[in-house]
C-alpha cells in the first residue's frame, strides 16, 4: 500500500477528538449511498418502461405500415403485397383494414378500432392472436368467411332488435336454433377490458356498427352486423386491450362495403432500427400515392419523453450525490484544521507537499468509493426486487402497464460510478490544497 493510502486509511479509522467530524464523514458516506442507489433505481424504472413499452408496442404492431394517401384503399392489393414481401430486411407482410366502430351489446356499448385480417399473415407480423386468453381465434381462419345475407339483420329491415345473450326461446329446439344462428354469425376478437366493458363473454352476440352508413329508400342509416364472440384476448397493453377487436378479413370488407380492398399493409422487419430508411425503400417500391410510416414515427413523442425524463432524472437525483460531496468537502476541510500539527510533522520529516495533497484526496475519493459501492448493491437489489415480484402497482388507464417495471443495466451502474466518484474527487480539491500550504514552522511554533 503506498504512503498516501495507508495514511489517509489510518484517518479514517483513527478516533478523533471531534466526534463531529466523525458524524460527517459517516453522513458523507450515506449521502452517496442515498444518491448512487436513488440513481440506479430510477434509472432501472425509465428503460422498464422503455423496454416494456417497446416490446407490447411492435409485439402489437407491424414495424411499418404502407397506407394509399387516396381514400379508396388499395385494390389491386395482392401483387403489390408478394412484390413488396422481397424487399430486403423484411421477414413477413400482411394486409388489414383499421376502421373505428361501435360495438354494442344490450344497453352498453364502446367505440373500438375494428381490424379486419387474413389470421395466416397477422400472426406473422404481430404477437396479438398469440394473446388471446379465452375462446380461440381459430374462428378467424375458417374458409368460408364472409356474412351470410340472412344473418345481416337491420340492413334488409328484417329485424332490428339487438341480439343479447340471453336466449328467449322456452322449448329445446328452439334453444338449438338460436345456438345454431349464433354459431353461424361470424366471429369476433374482443379485448380483455372492452369486453368487460360492454359485458361480453366468449359465446356472447354483439353489435358492431359501421359509422359509413347505407343509402336506402329512408334515406341514409347506419349499418351493422351482428357477431359471435370466439374469443378475448389480452395484451397487457391497455390502449390496445380497451379498444381494439379482430374480425376477419372478408367480413369487414362486407361491413364496411368495400369489396376486395384493404386499408393498409403491415410489415415486420429482420431489424427494427432500420424501419425509417425501409420504410422510404417502400415507398418508392410500391410507387406514387403510397406513405409508410414507421413504428419510431408512430411512436416518437412518447420515446422523446422518455429520454427527456431519463435526463431530467439523472440530474435531479444527481443533487444528492452533489450534497453528499459537499458533506465531503467539509468533512475533510475540518480534518485539515484538526490534523494540522500532524501535517506539520509529516512535513518536517520529509514529507513532499503533493504527498499531503494525495493524502487528502484520497481519503475523500475512499468516502466516495464506500458510499457509491453500498450505493450501487442497494440500488440494483431493490430494482431486482421491484423488477422480479411487481411490488408497485400503477393503473394501466394512465400508464398503459399495470405496475412499475425495473430494467437495471450494467452501463447506467458503470456512469453512476464515473460520475459519483468523480464529484468526490473535485470535493477534495480545496481541502487537499489547503493541507499542503501547512508551514510547519507556524504549525509547531507553540507546541
Amino acid at each position: 500500500m503506498r504512503f498516501e493510502l495507508f495514511v489517509a486509511t489510518r484517518y479514517l479509522r483513527a478516533k478523533r477528538r471531534q466526534a463531529f467530524i466523525g458524524v460527517i464523514t459517516g453522513i458523507s458516506i450515506l449521502g452517496v449511498a442515498a444518491g448512487v442507489a436513488s440513481l440506479i433505481v430510477a434509472l432501472a424504472i425509465n428503460n422498464g418502461f422503455r423496454q416494456d413499452l417497446q416490446a407490447r408496442l411492435l409485439g402489437s404492431t407491424a414495424h411499418i405500415s404502407l397506407l394509399r394517401m387516396e381514400s379508396d384503399g388499395m385494390r389491386d392489393w395482392r401483387p403489390l403485397l408478394e412484390k413488396l414481401s422481397k424487399q430486403p430486411h423484411v421477414a413477413a407482410a400482411a394486409p388489414a383494414i383499421y376502421e373505428q366502430v361501435l360495438i354494442s351489446r344490450g344497453p352498453r356499448a364502446r367505440g373500438a378500432v375494428l381490424k379486419g385480417m387474413l389470421p395466416q399473415y397477422e400472426r406473422k407480423v404481430s404477437d396479438l392472436l398469440k394473446t388471446v386468453t379465452l375462446g380461440s381465434a381459430a374462428a378467424l381462419e375458417e374458409t368460408n368467411a364472409g356474412v351470410k345475407p340472412g344473418l345481416r339483420p337491420g340492413l334488409d329491415g328484417s329485424e332490428t332488435r339487438p341480439h343479447t345473450n340471453t336466449p328467449h326461446a322456452e322449448s329445446p329446439d328452439d334453444l338449438a336454433g338460436v345456438q345454431q344462428r349464433v354459431a353461424a354469425m361470424p366471429p369476433i376478437i374482443l379485448g380483455k377490458d372492452l369486453a368487460e366493458e360492454i359485458g361480453a363473454t366468449v359465446g356472447s352476440v354483439v353489435l358492431v356498427t359501421s359509422p359509413q352508413g347505407e343509402l336506402t329508400p329512408f334515406g341514409m342509416v347506419p349499418k351493422y352486423i351482428r357477431f359471435h364472440v370466439a374469443g378475448i384476448f389480452n395484451s397487457g397493453f391497455f390502449d390496445y386491450d380497451s379498444s381494439w377487436a379482430f374480425i376477419r378479413l372478408a367480413d369487414a370488407q362486407q361491413l364496411f362495403g368495400l369489396g376486395d380492398v384493404i386499408s393498409v399493409i403491415q410489415f415486420k422487419l429482420d431489424d427494427i432500427y432500420l424501419a425509417g430508411d425501409v420504410a422510404r425503400a417502400l415507398e418508392q417500391a410500391a410507387g406514387h400515392g403510397f406513405m409508410a410510416t414507421s413504428w419510431m414515427e408512430q411512436n416518437k413523442p412518447l420515446f422523446r419523453a422518455l429520454r427527456l425524463e431519463r435526463v431530467v432524472t439523472f440530474i435531479t437525483i444527481g443533487l444528492i450525490v452533489f450534497v453528499a460531496a459537499l458533506n465531503i468537502l467539509i468533512s475533510l476541510i475540518m480534518m485539515v484544521m484538526e490534523k494540522t500539527k500532524d501535517i506539520a510533522v509529516l512535513m518536517s520529516l520529509g514529507t513532499k507537499k503533493a504527498q499531503i495533497r494525495r493524502v487528502f484526496i484520497a481519503q475523500g475519493v475512499l468516502i466516495g468509493v464506500i458510499g457509491t459501492a453500498i450505493g450501487l448493491v442497494l440500488g440494483y437489489a431493490i430494482s431486482w426486487a421491484g423488477g422480479h415480484y411487481h411490488f408497485i402497482s400503477l393503473s394501466p388507464e394512465v400508464y398503459s402497464i399495470d405496475y412499475v417495471p425495473f430494467a437495471p443495466r450494467l452501463m447506467d451502474g458503470v456512469i453512476v460510478t464515473l460520475v459519483s466518484i468523480g464529484i468526490s474527487f473535485v470535493a477534495t480539491i480545496y481541502p487537499s490544497w489547503s493541507a499542503a500550504r501547512i508551514l510547519p514552522a507556524e504549525a509547531l511554533r507553540y507546541e
